[in-house]
């Protein structure tokens, strides 16, 4: 498995540009089966010779089906075929609720697997010579455990944390410890794309940002969620950031406030490890501006300087773009709210 997620007027707003300048791709042709992973694994009989069925549908999933018992499930490759069978026995029998739950969320998967084509022939449009995953596997693990993941030749989607934020198993002590709730907010059925998209773009682009200074994570993030946002041009900003959406408005009311706190707390060139994840990656605020406003600020403000400077520089391509050094990106941009 490469790469995992442990994971109305805003839209028009906000995405009306993206979507005016969305290229034309109904004539690529995209190869994606989807397979209902969990859908087999349930049906199996627990009180008739279980072992040899689980073996049956491990062999029709070749790869996933070893992943999904020893690494999602967390099954010891040295137990042997009866224990480990009782052990996925009784995952199966502690999950049924999550899993009858998502037969009710996900009666019609078609629409979600719809999503997933389009940013496929996105992907296939402005970078051709990407090698596209071929099937889209969905399944149900633990809920602390491990959402969408994109193997070799597949997108694998976690429906246990696609079941909707009101979902009373995602309050659960267990859970919050793993994905407190400012994280479960985004386990909807309408984050899946997203999720698949943001593997893909991390496997496009590997992130290395170890010992880089704040502007520059910054900037690499926002180049992220730029590439991001073409790849899915109808969706709306705030959920490609993760904020919700009067966090995105009060971000945008207040972004010259936001680019201050920086610049009067001389952070830019910051290298701290320490200082700079207080504004880069997950956390449920900023703690500067309040605990209403959302963590992960630095990105904001990337994704600002990004979409400034491609306004100054519409020729050119998001392969130019990645690959562009961020501080220069940075420089040119001359970003002032």
């Amino acid at each position: 498995m490469k790469y995992l997620l442990l994971v109305a007027f805003t839209a028009a707003l906000f995405s009306c540009s993206n979507r005016n300048k969305t290229p034309d791709v109904s004539g690529i042709k995209i190869e994606l089966t989807t397979q209902r992973f969990e859908k087999d694994f349930f049906k199996l009989d627990t009180t008739n010779n279980y072992s040899n069925q689980l073996n049956q549908l491990l062999d029709r999933y070749p790869s996933f089906g070893q992943n999904f018992i020893f690494r999602i499930l967390g099954a010891d490759p040295k137990w042997n075929n009866d224990s480990i069978a009782s052990y996925t026995k009784l995952f199966s029998s502690l999950h049924r609720k999550v899993y009858d739950t998502s037969l009710m969320v996900f009666n019609n998967f078609s629409v979600y697997e719809a999503q997933v084509k389009k940013a496929l022939q996105l992907v296939k449009y402005y970078f051709p010579n990407y090698k596209l995953p071929t099937k889209l596997i969905t399944y149900i693990g633990p809920l602390d455990g491990f959402g969408d993941i994109l193997a070799d030749d597949a997108i694998i989607v976690g429906l246990q944390l696609h079941l909707g934020k009101n979902f009373s198993l995602y309050h659960v002590e267990e859970v919050q410890q793993t994905y407190p709730s400012y994280i479960t907010n985004r386990f909807e059925p309408s984050y899946i794309a997203i999720n698949c998209m943001k593997n893909i773009v991390s496997d496009l682009y590997p992130e290395k940002l170890e010992d880089k200074s704040l502007i520059t994570q910054m900037v690499e993030k926002g180049k992220r969620l730029y590439l991001l946002s073409k790849l899915l041009p109808n969706e709306d900003e705030y959920k490609l950031i993760g904020y919700s959406k009067q966090q995105l408005k009060e971000c945008y009311e207040n972004e010259q406030t936001i680019w201050d706190m920086f610049i009067k707390n001389n952070l830019l060139q910051n290298t701290d490890e320490n200082i700079v994840k207080n504004y880069i990656g997950e956390s449920p605020k900023t703690q500067e501006l309040g605990d209403a406003s959302p963590g992960n600020i630095g990105a904001f403000s990337g994704w600002q300087i990004v979409k400034k400077y491609m306004d100054k520089n519409s020729g050119l391509t998001l392969q130019q773009l990645m690959a562009m050094d961020d501080d220069t990106l940075f420089q040119e941009a001359k970003y002032k709210p």
